[in-house]
């Protein structure tokens, strides 16, 4: 098996972005450009990735060495390009840091959307040849503009590329384009990078130049040509990068609803990484998962079977259990620590769940509820404008409207503990650490300080004084 070395271009400044970010850290589905391109040196098992990193380079090979796990099976290199003069100037600088004896794959660290299987494709293109081709990944553009254009002969066989700027009339209107990838032995890069010349209109050193190099020298020459041109589409602008975006969404929305999920909208539906965590997105479903418009996925979540998520709900790293529903503008968010959410448990509208949210079966948490780091076991409801942190809450607990656990002392956290049948009436204050034992009654309006035995009823409140015949302020008339 030859080995594979892997280039990636990561040296733009990318002007036209306007972001003191490098365009290829700019974010797409939550990860950074680069990240995704990472992923295929993964995809393809690659020996050996080389980053060529220019502007910003200290922050560019900061966030590779981040991005890069200890699992990674292939050997990541940094290389600098200074200054940036063209592609090919790139490539060369790459040439120290790759051996002779494997297939070199060129990517772009501004075009993440490359599939594996086109890139073992083109590999293979190259190899397949004695001695190895030049093979070239191409896509034909119904607009080709500011595409290297593929030249042909009257066989059909590939003869050069020719940059946009460079190109004639007749040769701008071909819409078959180079993307930018190619694979090559590295045997056979290394002389025709030093071949190079930069006698074109941008006083440039163009990589495409290496084609005429591989014909003339004999050297087969290969276009692998996909119909796909989301694959090979790079971003300069933040207008392109919302496009892609858009498109890699609708592609995982697709694929989604071919295992059975019903997506509403699959045009308003976003699965994303967790760039707080790194976490990587998935979103895993059960059978009749349906998921309403603008629902944002963040990191790990998991929809059992039947699960309903309302309109413009916000979930990241949680377990929902089967039959569970989940009405619109709900937030939750488990972050490293996780959420779950029972069996047929209903949570919102105007909901939201914090890290450590574990609500047990048919569990109701409903509008203007916040949930954080505490557990509801079995039929526990809280169902209007209420707080519970740093809880553990029985079953069948009734939770009242505005009450809330006093969980922090300015210094410490304390925990609240609320056994099975308690009923907590409205506008409660429950200074933690506080007990309330099973089948304990708390009167509206109280602020419990001392724990309530089971079955009994707390009541920690002003009395109430009644003026008969009370007259209010009148207003006076205006002078």
């Amino acid at each position: 098996m030859i080995p594979l070395d892997i280039l990636i271009m990561a040296a733009g400044k990318g002007t036209r972005m306007k972001s003191r970010i490098p365009k290829v850290l700019q974010r797409l589905a939550g990860r950074p450009l680069l990240a995704h391109v990472l992923d295929q040196a993964r995809a393809l098992q690659a020996r050996r990735a080389v980053v060529i990193t220019g502007h910003g380079a200290i922050e560019v090979e900061a966030a590779v060495d981040r991005l890069a796990g200890a699992e990674d099976a292939f050997d990541l290199k940094f290389v600098r390009q200074e200054p940036q003069l063209g592609t090919g100037h790139a490539v060369q600088q790459a040439v120290p840091a790759l051996a002779g004896d494997g297939t070199v794959l060129v990517l772009s660290g501004d075009v993440p959307l490359t599939r594996a299987d086109t890139l073992r494709a083109l590999v293979a293109a190259s190899e397949a040849e004695p001695g190895g081709a030049l093979a070239l990944l191409t896509v034909v553009l119904p607009d080709p503009t500011g595409y290297g254009r593929i030249l042909r002969n009257g066989a059909g066989a590939v003869q050069g590329i020719v940059e946009h700027k460079d190109a004639s009339e007749a040769q701008r209107a071909i819409p078959e384009v180079y993307s930018g990838i190619l694979a090559v032995p590295a045997a056979r890069l290394a002389p025709w990078l030093a071949a190079l010349r930069n006698d074109n209109a941008q006083g440039e050193y163009y990589l495409t130049d290496i084609v005429a190099m591989a014909v003339q020298d004999g050297v087969p020459v290969r276009a692998h040509r996909i119909t796909e041109a989301l694959q090979v589409e790079g971003v300069n602008s933040p207008l392109q990068l919302a496009q892609l975006e858009r498109a890699h969404q609708r592609r995982q929305a697709e694929a989604l609803m071919e295992q059975g999920v019903r997506l509403a909208d699959p045009a308003r539906f976003d699965l994303r990484d967790d760039p707080r965590s790194g976490q990587r997105a998935a979103l895993l479903c059960g059978q009749d998962v349906e998921i309403d418009i603008n629902g944002v996925f963040t990191g790990q979540v998991e929809l059992g079977d039947g699960v309903q998520v309302g309109a413009n709900c916000c979930i990241a790293n949680v377990r929902i259990a089967a039959g569970a529903v989940i009405h619109p503008y709900t937030h939750i968010d488990g972050e490293q620590l996780g959420a779950t959410v029972g069996e047929g448990a209903l949570v919102g509208p105007f909901a939201r769940l914090r890290p450590g949210a574990q609500l047990g079966r048919a569990v109701h948490i409903g509008n203007f509820v916040e949930v954080k780091n505490s557990t509801l076991a079995d039929g526990a409801k809280a169902n209007h404008l209420a707080y519970l942190g740093d809880a553990t809450v029985g079953e069948r607990v009734n939770y009242g409207a505005g009450s809330i656990t006093a969980n922090y002392d300015g210094a410490n956290k304390h925990r609240t503990v609320i056994e099975a049948d308690v009923h907590v009436g409205s506008n409660c204050v429950l200074v933690a650490p506080v007990t309330l034992g099973a089948g304990a009654t708390v009167g509206g309006g109280s602020t419990i300080t001392k724990d309530l035995a089971p079955g009994s009823l707390g009541v920690a409140r002003g009395k109430q004084l009644t003026i008969a015949h009370w007259q209010r302020p009148a207003k006076q008339p205006k002078a």
